[in-house]
């Protein structure tokens, strides 16, 4: 009984040493302290010491005959492989977790392939250059929205022919060349039109001319003084407006209108000025005023829709074969 108790203890401590090491990760079946002949108590100096100690003694170069050789190699190759990982201090401290439960396989596995898989790249490079390609294509999309807008106007006979009343009144379809007047391209002409209709035609909104100051990067790096505004335009709201009751400004009105609505400033900044007009003459930044004139442009939509040819034929449609009709063969 008692030489039964003695053999099961001596499996014991076998398998809990073989549960510690796990083939294909660190150093397989051998401890890699072991392997480079220092306790896990080493300094990294004296870790580093025994390396090239060990190094020196088994490089291939040093040994003669296939043999001898492949075995140096061999060995050369389980040096490095435990000095790679006891070398580096996040590594070291994985092996030794494995070490010390050796219960957890998957969690070890998952450490070691992790830190092997991942790239070794600086998170903080990684940032700035999605900052930095994030802002370009920010920036390229407001120009390319700018020229098509432009396009847009070119086309339209309205701000055409404006432009080229403004063009005839300044002269700049001719060039005077030795007393002569000198036929300009229609390639040439339109440039001039299309430069006409920039510098006189004031777009606002999402296709407004883009500025730098509103890409990623610089709304990032004056965040900190954005933050500081806001927070000065907050209290000076409430001061002026809610404990001394002052009278909005014009501007103030349309902020609160443009709440409502619930717009963004792109959006609301493109809003036609017969509407802006009409937004002030109702006093819209009125709660009350807001609901009555808010019910209406519900009804006139409604209205509109009724009356128009084409929602007609769709009800239609919709009420005979739309979705979730059912219907049953008599055949």
């Amino acid at each position: 009984m008692k030489l039964r108790t003695i053999i099961l203890v001596v499996i014991n401590l076998v398998t809990l040493v073989n549960a510690q090491l796990l083939d294909g990760i660190y150093c397989g079946k051998e401890n890699c302290y072991d392997v480079l002949g220092v306790t896990r108590e080493a300094a990294k100096s004296e870790i580093s010491k025994n390396y090239r100690k060990l190094a020196k003694q088994f490089h291939p170069d040093l040994h003669r005959g296939a043999e001898a050789k492949e075995v140096a190699e061999e060995n050369f190759k389980r040096i490095a492989n435990a000095y790679e990982i006891l070398k580096d201090e996040e590594a070291r401290q994985d092996y030794d977790y494995m070490l010390d439960n050796p219960d957890e396989y998957y969690a070890h596995y998952y450490r070691y392939y992790r830190r092997r898989v991942a790239p070794k790249v600086d998170v903080r490079l990684v940032i700035v250059v999605t900052l930095t390609v994030i802002s370009a294509i920010q920036y390229y999309s407001g120009w390319q929205r700018y020229d098509t807008a432009i396009t847009y106007f070119m086309t339209k006979p309205k701000y055409r022919n404006r432009a080229l009343d403004i063009a005839k009144q300044e002269g700049l379809f001719n060039d005077e060349k030795k007393g002569r007047k000198h036929k300009m391209s229609k390639e040439e002409q339109e440039l001039i039109i299309k430069k006409i209709i920039e510098d006189k035609m004031d777009i606002k909104g999402a296709y407004a001319k883009p500025s730098i100051m509103d890409i990623l990067w610089i709304q990032l790096i004056i965040f900190p003084y954005t933050l500081v505004k806001y927070i000065y335009w907050y209290i000076s709201w409430i001061w002026r407006h809610t404990i001394c009751k002052q009278h909005y400004s014009e501007e103030e009105k349309l902020y609160i209108i443009r709440k409502y609505l619930k717009m963004g400033q792109h959006q609301f900044d493109s809003q036609e000025d017969h509407k802006i007009d009409e937004f002030l003459r109702r006093e819209l930044w009125i709660k009350e005023n807001f609901d009555v004139w808010f019910k209406e442009e519900e009804e006139n939509a409604k209205k509109q829709l009724a009356e128009n040819n084409r929602y007609k034929q769709y009800r239609r449609y919709m009420k005979n074969h739309g979705v979730g009709r059912m219907t049953f063969d008599d055949s």
